[in-house]
């Protein structure tokens, strides 16, 4: 039998966890930024990344449906979104890219190098891009970026030297798509998933634009992990909890990262306590099910054993955590237990959660604003 004050908490965290996210969708922040900048109607439109095709949807819905358009995303992301028919779209593999994803950077390409001098294009990216298209540098294959890919998620490196190497492999990050474009203007509007919010790192650099061009530019962030967290808190405090804590300080591996948290958290203090970032993780040769979130929450229940007042939620605003449909995972007091251990050492916390009836899943997002993990402290004397 569930315990209802656990489920009581769970679900609070669940809808403050989704305040956040809608305060970033795609839609909403496209919208905004449109209304506010009101840019020149673009000639074209491309949108890469997870939320690409809520991004395009708002484009449209400015700019009315007879723009060309190529949108790129996750397999599964375009569900429930309408778009016009002028806008193609191409659905490829995360995080490892496949052959999909070589088709959508040949056409990202094409659509960005035939347009006439005196064009404009709209750019939108979201977190994700890296992955969902690619054109190899010269000599390499489909093997060889799937394998970097791979090698570089294995080794629980943060996103800034990811995207660093994965530049250095392609023929349109780093500047190289848009550094291809023969028009007049260009205006990017990007969702950060990056320490930093810095353009030339979301989407390994696919929005940046390079000082070499000759055409006039525009570059907005439109949605962070810092406007998600800061809808979270707003909508905590209108449910009378006290917000203790609110940083972006997950950037290190998960174990440091459910360690910070751990040392943050105040017994004596009840209230939300709120983080952000986006924590690594180091894979075996032979993962098992799940991703840093679910990793994070699991952690994070060893250091929680034995509290009665204390419930977390760790997932990734996308609603995707790693290579699963899941988006995180929950933890409490009495999460941890046998097998726990042994599910970390296989990269399998899935499983452990699942089994636990601790997983978090919600579907695509609309969004990517890295992860973000909520701790919920009772007062004393609440039951638990």
């Amino acid at each position: 039998m569930s315990d209802p004050v656990q489920t009581d908490a769970r679900a609070q965290l669940a809808h403050l966890w989704q305040a956040g996210v809608e305060a970033v969708r795609g839609d909403a922040c496209v919208a905004a930024a449109l209304s506010d900048m009101r840019p020149d109607p673009p000639d074209a439109i491309i949108a890469v990344g997870k939320a690409a095709g809520a991004m395009a949807h708002a484009a449209y819905a400015h700019f009315g449906p007879n723009v060309p358009g190529l949108i790129v995303t996750k397999y599964g992301h375009l569900a429930g979104i309408d778009l016009p028919p002028v806008a193609r779209t191409i659905a490829a593999a995360h995080p490892v890219p496949d052959a999909n994803s070589l088709e959508a950077g040949s056409r990202l390409c094409a659509a960005v190098t035939q347009m006439s001098k005196a064009s404009h294009l709209l750019v939108l990216v979201s977190g994700g891009a890296s992955a969902l298209a690619e054109v190899p540098a010269a000599g390499l294959t489909l093997a060889d970026v799937t394998g970097d890919n791979a090698r570089l998620l294995a080794q629980g490196l943060d996103i800034h030297a990811m995207n660093r190497h994965r530049s250095t492999r392609s023929e349109i990050k780093g500047g190289k798509l848009l550094a291809q474009f023969p028009g007049a203007q260009i205006t990017v509007l990007a969702m950060s998933d990056v320490e930093g919010d810095d353009i030339g790192v979301i989407g390994s650099g696919l929005g940046a634009v390079p000082a070499t061009t000759g055409a006039a530019s525009t570059t907005r962030i439109v949605a962070s992990n810092a406007i998600a967290r800061a809808a979270v808190a707003k909508a905590a405090m209108a449910a009378g909890l006290t917000v203790r804590e609110n940083t972006e300080a997950l950037y290190c591996d998960v174990a440091t990262a459910a360690q910070t948290i751990a040392d943050t958290l105040r017994p004596d203090a009840p209230g939300l306590y709120i983080f952000g970032g986006e924590p690594t993780v180091v894979l075996p040769e032979t993962p098992g099910r799940g991703g840093r979130n679910q990793a994070l929450a699991l952690l994070l229940a060893k250091h929680l054993r034995g509290q009665a007042r204390v419930t977390a939620l760790v997932a990734g605003t996308d609603g995707t955590d790693g290579p699963t449909e899941d988006a995180g995972g929950f933890a409490d007091g009495a999460l941890w237990g046998d097998g726990a251990e042994d599910a970390l050492t296989r990269a399998d916390a899935g499983s452990y959660l699942a089994a636990h009836n601790a997983l978090f899943t919600c579907g695509p997002t609309g969004t990517n604003v890295m992860d973000i993990a909520l701790v919920r402290i009772d007062p004393e004397g609440d039951p638990a």
